[in-house]
């Protein structure tokens, strides 16, 4: 038995959602490897490296890596894919683009979002909203998933493997990336942060938001938002929080005018400790909130960043 993993990277900093996909191959059992595939890759191949449970690291360095397309990374992929029994990813942006790709090339099913291990053919994913939980075995010779990063803990540094360089596959030439237009924020990223303030569409609009960076300045936080927000163009789509937007677990989650619809609990409903503040008494959010206020947020909220600044 031996384990894949694909590593998220951006701009030479390996994303956190990495170490959490790393922990969930060692439960598997078996050497995990790592590919890095990319351009001037060399601190995250390093960063890899330094971290518990991994036992080697391929480097597939290539210009048209540098953007990767879904293609070119299923094809660099796929490149080694038989020499591994699992094949993991995180369930991102960019595992959920070529993962699925990956699976249908190699004639298997995906076991997608996976947020246990109970053995190295057998997985527990959350299927309707999160609200049930289900076990699923699976018999193909590999096993290609994607990995709730949220439902284990990041991986800790202490390896010391072998970094190895390996042929990068060739540009597919089907597609390639003319642009991005990222969002640049001082605050943490919401997949990685310890604590996030969302709102919903009882912000009103997308001005209103200031009052929650206010408060996400003093708490040290992330914002985010409910797809009501984010559909009404308050904010931006990468903002969004729940089911059809990021899946977060903060140790603090500070849901404000966000109804509490099933999607959005989707998204958060395993944060440590949830305050919901809403002036509907009834909002759903209530329901899985540790701390509720019922109370106009437009006053609430500059009162509770108040007392945090003294």
């Amino acid at each position: 038995m031996s384990i894949l993993v694909i590593a998220e990277h951006e701009e030479g900093v390996l994303k956190p959602c990495t170490l959490n996909t790393i922990a969930a191959a060692t439960r598997v059992g078996g050497p995990v490897t790592v590919l890095v595939a990319g351009d001037n890759v060399e601190p995250v191949a390093a960063a890899v490296a330094a971290t518990a449970g991994v036992a080697r690291v391929l480097v597939a360095k290539a210009a048209h890596l540098a953007k990767p397309t879904a293609e070119n990374v299923a094809a660099q992929v796929m490149a080694i894919a038989g020499q591994y029994t699992h094949v993991l990813a995180p369930a991102t942006n960019f595992g959920k683009n070529f993962m699925p790709r990956v699976a249908a090339l190699l004639d298997v099913a995906q076991i997608s979002e996976i947020s246990a291990v109970i053995s190295a053919d057998t997985f527990v994913r959350p299927i309707y909203a999160g609200n049930v939980l289900a076990t699923v075995q699976s018999k193909d010779p590999i096993k290609v998933i994607t990995v709730r990063s949220t439902a284990f803990e990041p991986a800790e540094a202490g390896g010391s493997a072998p970094v190895e360089s390996i042929a990068a596959a060739g540009d597919t030439g089907q597609t390639a990336v003319s642009g991005r237009n990222l969002t640049k924020s001082e605050r943490p990223e919401l997949t990685a942060a310890r604590a996030i303030v969302s709102g919903g569409r009882g912000m009103g609009n997308g001005e209103n938001f200031r009052i929650l960076e206010a408060l996400a300045d003093r708490l040290g936080a992330a914002v985010g938002a409910s797809r009501a927000a984010v559909d009404a163009g308050f904010v931006p789509n990468d903002y969004q929080v729940g089911q059809t937007g990021k899946v977060v677990a903060p140790e603090l989650y500070v849901a404000v005018g966000i109804s509490g619809a099933i999607q959005h609990l989707a998204g958060m409903k395993d944060s440590k400790v949830i305050v919901a503040i809403n002036k509907d008494a009834e909002a759903p959010i209530f329901q899985v909130a540790d701390y509720g206020l019922v109370a106009d947020l437009f006053q609430a909220v500059p009162e509770l960043t108040q007392a945090l600044s003294s």
